[in-house]
């Protein structure tokens, strides 16, 4: 129930995201977008409506898994912690956010790849590589095998163990600070800000790691190849572009963090007050039933 509510709350949102890679990966010296509003209206005028959701597919595939897996590896780590404490809150975030690279970072890499074919082209001159995220996932495979599906794994890594491991424990600060209980009127309205702000904790401190991540993702397409590895785009960013660099797309990204993680948050809480009756405001997954 929940899971499908935050996959139909992100799809909604997601056309942001590929403003942020295109913002990400675009070249300093011939840049095709000022910023992010630029950007959508670049993207709407030269490939319509339609090129705001490239790259849909893979999320839509990927997201009902990555949330299953985050939450429920997260609730079964606080279980195994035992105590329901701050640092535990990060601690089995971390382990989610860990496990979920495996499905995360080809979903990534898709998505990434079919947002950025026809990138500046007018939709009727654009010529297509990949049909779709599957299409592509395979053409990738074929030509670089598994290594390739999973381009950008060790960078995915380091973003997403100490970013999740943020985003549970700024949740679970702000809902204690907040004080909200399931008879308190503003509970609701609590529980987004809390879910917002997560979120956008959570980017702000790995947001440096994404942009490289994408730039190791996006690259080779076209059949040019740029960076080496982790170390040599890191270096080869910041020579060219300086220390801005890790913010190119922040705006945009921030934009869509705090709707979608404030849903996310706040149907996964309320779901959970639904069937166990005796709760608090914030996810206790360290309680005795299953998160």
């Amino acid at each position: 129930m929940y899971r499908e509510t935050d996959i139909t709350l992100k799809n909604t949102v997601i056309y942001i995201s590929g403003h942020t890679v295109r913002l990400q990966v675009q070249s300093v010296d011939k840049p095709l977008y000022r910023g992010t509003f630029h950007c959508f209206q670049s993207i709407i005028r030269q490939e319509s409506m339609f090129g705001l959701y490239k790259g849909i597919g893979s999320p839509m595939m990927g997201l009902t898994f990555i949330n299953a897996i985050v939450f429920g590896v997260q609730g079964n780590t606080m279980r195994m912690l035992g105590e329901d404490t701050p640092m535990n809150q990060f601690l089995a975030g971390a382990a989610a956010g860990t496990i979920q690279c495996v499905i995360c970072c080809p979903m990534e890499l898709a998505k990434t790849r079919m947002q950025m074919q026809g990138t500046g082209e007018k939709k009727s001159s654009s010529r297509k590589v990949y049909k779709n995220s599957l299409d592509c996932l395979a053409r990738i495979y074929q030509r670089e095998g598994l290594r390739g599906v999973n381009r950008g794994m060790v960078t995915t890594l380091i973003r997403e163990t100490p970013g999740f491991g943020v985003y549970f424990l700024a949740y679970d600060l702000l809902t204690r600070s907040l004080g909200c209980e399931p008879e308190d009127p503003y509970m609701i309205p609590k529980l987004l800000f809390a879910g917002g702000m997560s979120g956008i904790a959570s980017w702000l401190s790995t947001y440096p790691v994404d942009v490289i991540k994408s730039r190791l993702q996006a690259d080779g397409v076209g059949g040019k190849y740029q960076y080496s590895s982790i170390m040599d785009c890191t270096r080869k960013s910041i020579q060219r572009e300086g220390w801005r660099v890790f913010t190119r797309g922040l705006t945009s990204t921030l934009l869509r963090a705090f709707p979608v993680n404030a849903a996310t948050f706040a149907t996964v809480t309320l779901f959970l007050l639904h069937v166990r009756p005796i709760y608090s405001c914030a996810p206790r997954p360290s309680d005795k039933s299953a998160p």
